[in-house]
Formats: C-alpha cells, structure tokens, sequence
C-alpha cells in the first residue's frame, strides 16, 4: 500500500464551498469527513474496496458482518487535490466529490460502474441516518439507477425472477426466503451490503436503495469485474466453501418422516436389495425425546449404534436433523436459560415460537438457542457430540428451522449475544452451521457438510448447504426454482438445492402429479445436490406422531420408477464430474449451478435467459417446466459449439434450438466437445 509522506495524514481543506470537507489518507486508504460524518474507503482484495460511513465519530471496527478479518493485502493509490479525493484499486477507481458523495468506475476509461445518488439537491443526500436511539440509526444507502441494468443474487427467493431489476426485497430470513445481501450487475460489478440488519433493498427505475432498520453505520463491500471474476473476489473475501465429501455429491433419500428405526432401515435395505445408487438417508425431526435435547428417543429407534453400522456396511450415509429450538421440557432448557445461551427478549419471556413436543397433548412455547453466542455453540456442540457423534459415529447434520423459524418474527423484540435483533438478526443461520463446522473440526474431523434451510453471507465458509425450504408441489413452483438455484448461486452458496418433487403434498398415485415428479427428479439429478424429499399425501396433522405418505423412487408407479431409476444412475455416471465442479468451488470460488451469462459475458442474450443453466462450465442444462410438453426450446451461447448429449447432433452457439423432450429425457447439451457419460 502507499504511504503518506512521514506516515503523517494527507489533509486536504477546500474552500470553495461552506458545506465541503476533509480528505485523509490513511495507510493507503481514504477518508472524508464533514458535517459530523466519516466515510473511510479502504483496499479489501484485487480490484476492491469496502466502504463504511458513521454519523458521530470515526468508523468502528469489529462489528458484526460477513467479510473476514483481514482483506488480502492490495496496492492502491489515493490521490487528494483540488477538493476532490481518489483511491485506486487495480480496474476499480473510487472517485469522492467535496461533500462526499462516491462515484464508481472502471479505471482504464472512467466509465461509471455505479454512483451515489441524492434523494433532493438539499437533504437527505445519498447516506441518510435517523436516530432510534442509543447511537443505533434507520440507515439508507441510495444509489443511482440505469435503465439498461440487470441486477442478480441477493439470496434464495420464490418470485421466479432471475433479473431482480424493480423488485423490493426484505433482507430478512424466513422458510423458503433467504436474505443474503450481494447484488451482482450487468455493468460489471459486485455489491456487498456488509451489514446483518433486518432491511430491506429496493430496485426501483428511479434508483436503488439499501436500508438497514437499526445499525450502527453503513458498511458495504464493491469489485469491479465480470461476474466469475467477482465470484472469485467475493469468495475471497467472505471465505470459500471447504471441499464437499465425495458422498454428499450423489443421491440423498428422504421423507417426513421415517417414524422408527425398523422403517428407516426397512427403505435402505430395499434401494440396495433394488441395485439402485444411494449414498445418504435422513432421521428427520421427532427422532428427539424432546426438542432442545439432540438425542435419540430409545423407544422407536432403540439400537442406532446398530443402525448406524448396517447403513455404513450398505454404503448409506446417515444424516440426522437438529433443531436450533429447546422445548421448556427439554432437561438443557433450565441450564442454557441460567447461562444465557438462549435468544433474549427487550420484552415478554425468553419463548419465541409455539411446536409440538412429546408428552403433552398441546403445543409448548419453545425458545431458540443463541447461535451468536460462541459459548452457547459450544454447549449445543457438546450435546451433539455427546449424543450423535461420540456413540454412533454421525457426522453429518440437517440444520431445520435455522431462520430462526419465529412465530411471529418480531425482530425488535429479540436480544442476541451479537448486539440487538434489528442490528444482527440476519446472521444467524450462518452462525448456526458455524457450530457443527467449528464442531467437527475441533474434534479432528475433515469433512463438513450440514443442510441449511437459510444462509446468510459467509455461510458457505462454514460447510453449509442450502435448500430451497418448504414449497409447493406443481410446476409453476419448479419453474421458480431455477431462478432461486441461480441467484442463490451467486450469492456465494454453490452448495444448493430443493426437495425434489416440492414439500407441501403431491400424491403419488395421481399421474399429473407423477409427470411433476419426474421432471422434477431430472432437475435434481443435475442439481449441486440431489435430494428426494416432500410431505406426501396423505398427510397427518402437526406433532410427534406425524408422518407423509410415501416418498421412495418405487412409491410412483412402475413407469415413473424406470425414469427416475435411468436418472438415479446419470448421477452417479456424473459424480466425478460433479466433484471436480465441487473442488473448483472450493478452490476458486465459482458456483456449480451457474446463469449462462457467467461462462458468456458478451453474449448479451445469455443475461436473459431464466429457464436454464450450466452445471458446471461443460453441461447445459433446460429442463422441462411445463405439463404435457414433449419438446424444449433452448438458447444455445454464442462462442462455442453445442451437442445434443443424448443425440450427439451439433450446433453453434449463438441460436435457439428446439429439440425432443420426451417424458424420459432433459435436454442437455455438452459444450465445445466435451466428454461426459450422459447416455448410458
């Protein structure tokens, strides 16, 4: 970095004006200060800068936010003359006029990536901060808005958009809906809202705004690049995910719920006894003698030891699902209350949702433990390990309700460890797979993955997988699965994926709802993760007793089981494959679900394209989104040349093709002669 003269601040005083400021620089950063404001813009990676502004003082440090600790280390040049400052990092120049106002472009020809924008030429300006007391702040961040702009990420969503350009967006965590704040633009540009505050952001035509609805100060993060570039940039920053376990790339089984023991190893012996591949199978919730107490109930699943050691001998993975909740029933309720491992309330008592229990015929108010809290994760660790890892050898977690899933979500109301709800409430399902990640390692173990129903920035760092939560079953539904994959994606999650077939009901002997299941199967075959699972009809009500109807490949008829039998055994030809997209996500950063603009920028035509996607750089994939369609048509990228992988028919890019899509086949197609086992 550049240094100041002596190490003494560069200090800039233009006079032409009552209402400018100073300039600093500050060990090759730059800082403005005026009308009781500090913006300090600072190196944070290759062609990076993170911006934070105070009303009040100097910036603070050691807030909570998604980037880590210490940026990589960046040359930049800052220049302070004629009442105007200027920091220089590689392709990205940060220009800040003498009121402070920040303009973004690209280095080498000054074109504008993205400016601050003015809400009126008299107040607010482009930072406005109105007091809520205690020296937190309503804080919105403006800034300008360009008619030709595409805007993607910002988490997991169910609108079915891909390009999120006139969309209000709560940036707030809820089953299906997950806030995570990067925004990436068609301008060549990636934004980080630094900041886990309850929010939200707005995409209007007349600009965009970030607001945060408690918070200390403003703190955002910007790259300058196309988008694998700001992948790259973005992951090494927040962290990058560890590298995913060679049996979590192929085929998860699941349902609500398998009751006992005897059930769940009754499905397991009969994919082996059927030849069929399968490397996991989930003991989801209820297994608990009471929620809060992550142990198994002995009365239905009396030998896990046993149970444990019949499915390693199949070659079957078990993953057992752990609530974030503790029932007042629960015997580590009265210990974590007394700590203060549980999530406080500025009002009322420490409960923050109504469920189910064991031994009592109503619901209970049940609390959440405070994930924030590294003491609190240390004994909710201690319980797991204690209970599930020591004994039986399970390594692997299904991390539900991780929102926390509130009832109602009264974020002002909650106290957590990290500071108020409003100011950090969005980080705690990051912070919740933070504890099986920092678990697992601590006991000496080197694979990590948990399934998440909600993220927040930096959770891939932790080995967490997300899904896309409790959904519908039809195909309007499937259809806004592709984009939630892709933006989720760029959000820095490559580890993502839905219950294959939706959640709420289907039944399985109905043949509309097959043709659903199909086509969505064939979607999870050539999803980062594979995973059937659903609330089939006929369902059961709410409580320990529950249970779906059947979920198995076979539970469809014999048609359906030839199709999503061929597509079982495509995942397992594509599990090599699957893992080297998984080790470049771990190594580099880029996701394995990926939009097509991010392997063609140029081709402008890819930025539109909402129904399919490339899974990994090789694979393109269009699946079959509507009922009763026997045919696809696809966009094909410019600058390369595509085959037809089950017909081996070629084209160049650049054009539409309409190909079969019959009931057994997805269309794929392989790019510049690639060679993968699709056919059989």
């Amino acid at each position: 970095m550049n240094q100041p003269a002596e190490n003494q601040p560069q200090v800039s005083l233009a006079q032409s004006s009552p209402t400018v400021g100073t300039f600093r620089e500050r060990d090759g950063a730059l800082e403005w200060s005026g009308r009781q404001e500090t913006v300090l813009i600072e190196p944070w990676g290759p062609d990076a800068v993170r911006v934070r502004a105070r009303l009040g003082g100097p910036v603070l440090d050691g807030l909570p936010g998604a980037l880590l600790d210490e940026p990589p280390a960046t040359e930049s040049t800052v220049k302070i003359e004629d009442g105007q400052g200027q920091l220089t990092v590689g392709t990205l120049t940060v220009e800040v006029s003498s009121e402070g106002q920040l303009r973004f472009a690209r280095t080498d020809n000054g074109v504008e990536l993205l400016a601050e924008q003015r809400a009126h030429f008299w107040w607010p300006g482009p930072r406005l901060y109105t007091a809520v007391g205690n020296g937190h702040h309503r804080l919105e961040q403006r800034f300008a808005a360009y008619d030709d702009e595409k805007l993607y990420g910002l988490g997991q969503h169910q609108h079915g958009r891909l390009d999120q350009k006139g969309l209000v967006l709560d940036l707030v965590q809820r089953n299906a809906e997950v806030g995570i704040p990067v925004l990436t633009s068609s301008r060549g540009y990636t934004l980080l809202w630094n900041n886990p505050a309850i929010g939200r952001v707005e995409l209007a035509g007349n600009g965009t705004r970030w607001v945060a609805d408690s918070a200390r100060q403003i703190d955002y993060w910007i790259t300058a690049g196309d988008p694998a570039a700001a992948q790259r940039r973005y992951s090494a920053v927040t962290g990058r995910t560890p590298m995913l376990p060679e049996w979590a790339a192929g085929f998860w089984q699941c349902k609500l719920r398998y009751r006992s023991q005897d059930e769940l190893l009754a499905v397991a012996r009969e994919y082996k006894r059927r030849g069929l591949p399968i490397d996991a199978i989930v003991c989801d919730f209820f297994h608990w003698t009471h929620l809060g107490e992550w142990k198994f109930d002995l009365s239905e699943w009396p030998d896990p030891a046993a149970m444990v050691r019949e499915l390693e001998e199949l070659g079957i993975k078990l993953v057992v699902s752990v609530w974030p909740s503790v029932s007042p029933l629960s015997e580590n309720h009265p210990v974590m209350e007394q700590r203060g491992y549980l999530i406080g309330t500025q009002y009322g008592p420490m409960a923050h949702a109504d469920w189910p229990d064991k031994g009592v015929d109503s619901t209970v108010q049940v609390a959440f433990y405070d994930a924030t809290n590294p003491e609190a994760r240390d004994f909710v660790w201690s319980r797991v390990k204690e209970n599930y890892l020591e004994p039986y050898g399970i390594k692997a977690f299904w991390l539900d309700a991780g929102e926390p899933e509130l009832k109602p979500g009264f974020q002002e109301n909650l106290r957590y460890w990290a500071g108020p709800g409003l100011e950090v409430g969005n980080m705690y399902p990051r912070e919740n797979a933070r504890t099986f990640h920092d678990g697992l390692l601590a006991t000496g173990e080197s694979e990590v993955v948990s399934l998440n129903r909600s993220a927040w920035a930096g959770s891939q760092r932790y080995g967490a997988a997300l899904w896309s939560g409790d959904i519908g079953t039809d195909f309007a539904t499937l259809r806004d699965q592709i984009a939630a994959g892709l933006n989720t994606a760029l959000s820095g999650i490559p580890w993502w994926n839905t219950d294959i077939g939706g959640f709420h009901g289907g039944d399985p002997d109905d043949e509309a709802y097959r043709e659903v299941m199909v086509r969505w199967f064939q979607f999870g075959a050539l999803s980062p993760l594979m995973r059937l699972h659903g609330f089939r009809d006929p369902g059961m009500p709410l409580g320990p007793d529950m249970t779906g109807g059947p979920n198995e490949v076979w539970s469809y008829g014999e048609d359906t089981y030839a199709v999503l039998e061929k597509y079982l055994r495509l995942r397992e030809r594509l599990k090599p494959y699957v893992l080297e997209v998984m080790r470049e996500a771990h190594e580099e950063g880029l996701p394995v679900m990926r939009p097509l603009f991010l392997e063609f920028p140029e081709d402008q035509r890819t930025w539109s394209v909402d129904d399919a996607y490339l899974f990994g750089p090789d694979l393109l994939v269009a699946p079959v989104l509507e009922a009763g369609a026997t045919h696809r048509t696809a966009y094909l990228p410019a600058g390369a040349r595509w085959t037809d992988a089950w017909t081996g028919e070629t084209y160049e890019g650049g054009v539409s093709v309409t190909v079969d899509a019959p009931l057994d086949r997805i269309p794929l197609f392989l790019r510049d002669g690639a060679s993968l086992p699709v056919a059989e």
